[in-house]
């Protein structure tokens, strides 16, 4: 069921310890389901780890916690090699896709070798919500700032541009995230940046940023922008989905 406009919700969460599970889908996850307008069944849910690599121990747990939420979660490995067919149609039979983190520098290089980039733009138009959390969320940007390359953190320029901003995530719990974003913002390497507190999404319809949300209170969003050599953080306050 596809939801009314293109839509990405970005962030920099989505999940909490369960209480009989290692994991649980917390808000934002629900909540993307939610913006796909899915009514009278299940929703589908294709899961993309990419970005780790695939590891089927963390699929098991991305498993579990879909049986708690009652989503049908299905994955789409790349490693060793595709488990789907046609990914294309899989994924276009979905509710949304969610992008696991871990290193986007990585993942851009396998999608784009398996021609996942221009999949992934398709399923978009079609209508199909993306998701995901940390590299799962910068990769929907032009870019942004990475430990992909190791400690220090590095930009990087060539996400899929579905949006035409870059991306911080993990803005509160790490501290080399904001002045790292600042100067590149500075020194023209990255455009406008929109970024995110743990636990807080940015929902996009379209190229559009409409929403701001969180599953953690006290947390918030940012849009930093440069003119005149300066640079500006804009906070935006989200809407708690509580």
């Amino acid at each position: 069921m596809p939801a009314g406009l293109p839509t990405i919700l970005a962030t920099s969460g989505g999940y909490k310890p369960g209480q009989r599970t290692r994991l649980e889908f917390d808000r934002l996850v629900h909540y993307a389901v939610d913006l796909s307008g899915v009514t009278g069944r299940t929703p589908r849910i294709a899961h993309l780890g990419t970005a780790s690599g695939d590891q089927r121990w963390f699929a098991a747990e991305m498993d579990q916690a879909a049986r708690t939420a009652g989503f049908d979660l299905s994955h789409l490995n790349l490693f060793t090699m595709p488990n789907q067919e046609d990914p294309e149609a899989y994924l276009m039979e979905q509710d949304v896709v969610w992008v696991h983190g871990g290193s986007v520098v990585n993942l851009l290089a396998v999608w784009r070798a398996h021609g996942l980039d221009a999949v992934i733009r398709r399923v978009w138009e079609a209508g199909v919500v993306l998701a995901g959390v940390s590299a799962g969320s910068i990769c929907w940007f032009q870019g942004g700032a990475t430990d992909s390359f190791g400690p220090e953190l590095r930009p990087v320029t060539n996400g899929l541009a579905l949006l035409p901003y870059a991306n911080g995530v993990h803005f509160d719990s790490e501290p080399a995230r904001r002045p790292t974003v600042h100067r590149l913002v500075a020194e023209g390497v990255l455009g406008e940046t929109h970024c995110t507190d743990d636990g807080v999404g940015l929902v996009y319809r379209g190229t559009d940023l409409v929403e701001v949300v969180t599953e953690v209170r006290d947390r918030a969003g940012y849009r930093i922008t440069a003119a005149d050599g300066a640079v500006a953080e804009e906070r935006l306050e989200p809407r708690f989905l509580g």
